[in-house]
């Protein structure tokens, strides 16, 4: 199965979660802190983390922040904020998606599955339009030749329009279908990952069409 970490400093919440990380068929490598997670994964990838906010030396904000960096895995995050500008700031660092403690262990098994059956590599070929080609099978992304690193929600948002030309999607279908029906945040996340991969494709940006008060398409020919 997946090779997962927990970083969680509440040793009894960490034993849960790994419990039914391992229940699920998963392996599970823990750590008490943000500074200790770091050192994991350079030393040992992963393919998807569990990651509490509120931790001692290094918060989890700062450990998202520097793991997306470092890979493109899915990153759950773990908090007893509910505030919105809570989530969205972790959004903004990559996380992937949100669970409000207290939350169903079983909840956070399904995300979890959910994330890693939508970030294995699929088989289908690339997918080109102007100068941005999508390969799917090896999840990546190259502009003008060169590749460019975008955040597994960037990717997936990416990969949907590509895959779908021409047709709009408001936000709320955008949600859905990318982040899932599950997903607690809110439509504003749609906007701020627009907002960035239009940054990182520069001029091709031009491909990812705003329609007032109905969504986004992709438009291939421009």
């Amino acid at each position: 199965m997946a090779d997962i970490l927990i970083v969680e400093d509440e040793k009894a919440m960490q034993d849960i979660i790994a419990d039914y990380m391992r229940k699920g068929g998963h392996t599970c490598f823990t750590a008490d802190d943000g500074v200790d997670a770091l050192v994991i994964l350079k030393n040992h990838p992963m393919d998807l983390i569990i990651l509490d906010v509120m931790m001692p030396h290094l918060d989890g904000f700062s450990v998202c922040k520097m793991a997306r960096e470092m890979s493109d895995m899915p990153i759950i995050m773990l908090t007893a904020k509910s505030a919105e500008d809570d989530k969205l700031k972790g959004y903004d660092y990559g996380a992937d998606d949100y669970m409000t403690k207290p939350f169903s262990p079983k909840i956070l098994l399904a995300k979890t599955n959910a994330l890693l059956r939508r970030s294995s590599p699929a088989s289908a070929g690339a997918i080109n339009a102007g100068k941005i080609m999508l390969q799917p099978g090896a999840h990546k992304v190259y502009l003008d030749g060169q590749e460019i690193t975008l955040t597994h929600k960037e990717y997936e948002l990416l990969a949907f329009l590509m895959a779908n030309p021409g047709q709009i999607f408001n936000r709320e279908q955008l949600l859905n279908r990318v982040w899932g029906y599950d997903f607690e945040g809110t439509t504003r996340t749609v906007d701020t990952h627009i907002k960035t991969l239009r940054q990182k494709l520069g001029d091709e940006s031009k491909h990812i069409v705003t329609l007032i008060r109905s969504g986004y398409k992709f438009e291939v020919a421009v």
